[in-house]
């Protein structure tokens, strides 16, 4: 009986795995440069676009105040064309290995989750290495907040060079927790 391994007539694998820690770290920051890139494009052009806001985007939208499975709470169209687009952009520039991408994608998925689960946690990971946390995201959320911070899931590069991201600053509360205040003046429309 003869075993199929997936590889060529070589028996070497089809797929060609990174050579090392340094390849699969430079197709990860690749993949997260791409991700972001589109998604802000993406969503900020949904939420611009008064007939796609109003007939894709508001789905999502509807969550004022974010909660984890609101991370993928959105219209089926919006999901294709911001998920599965910006995922297989990433996937083929970066040139990802399906073990790379499988961690990648995960953990694009978790920190997307991360992002709109509403808390603010002491000790949370994500908080350390992003500036793209919980609050930022939740702050788009906020009624005054959807023109601002559009980027997701990992940097907020392009709300800074785009002039679209809102400043904040934590503060603990007297009566316990924390309360974020904005720290840039935005118009009400």
């Amino acid at each position: 009986m003869e075993q199929v391994t997936g590889g060529n007539d070589n028996g070497a694998s089809a797929v060609q795995q990174p050579s090392s820690y340094t390849d699969i770290a430079r197709q990860i920051v690749i993949a997260m440069v791409i991700q972001d890139t589109y998604h802000y494009f993406f969503h900020r052009f949904v939420l611009h676009n008064k007939y796609l806001y109003k007939h894709i985007h508001s789905q999502h939208h509807r969550l004022v105040v974010p909660y984890p499975f609101g991370a993928i709470y959105s219209h089926v169209i919006e999901a294709f064309l911001a998920d599965t687009v910006s995922s297989s952009l990433a996937l083929v520039i970066s040139g990802m290995s399906a073990r790379t991408s499988i961690f990648f994608f995960s953990f694009s998925t978790i920190k997307n989750v991360d992002d709109h689960c509403g808390l603010l946690l002491p000790g949370n990971p994500f908080h350390i290495f992003f500036q793209n946390t919980t609050v930022y995201h939740g702050i788009h959320h906020e009624l005054h907040g959807t023109k601002y911070n559009f980027s997701q899931p990992f940097l907020n590069v392009w709300d800074k060079i785009l002039g679209t991201h809102m400043p904040y600053s934590i503060e603990k509360r007297a009566e316990g927790g924390f309360q974020v205040r904005l720290t840039k003046d935005h118009k009400e429309d």
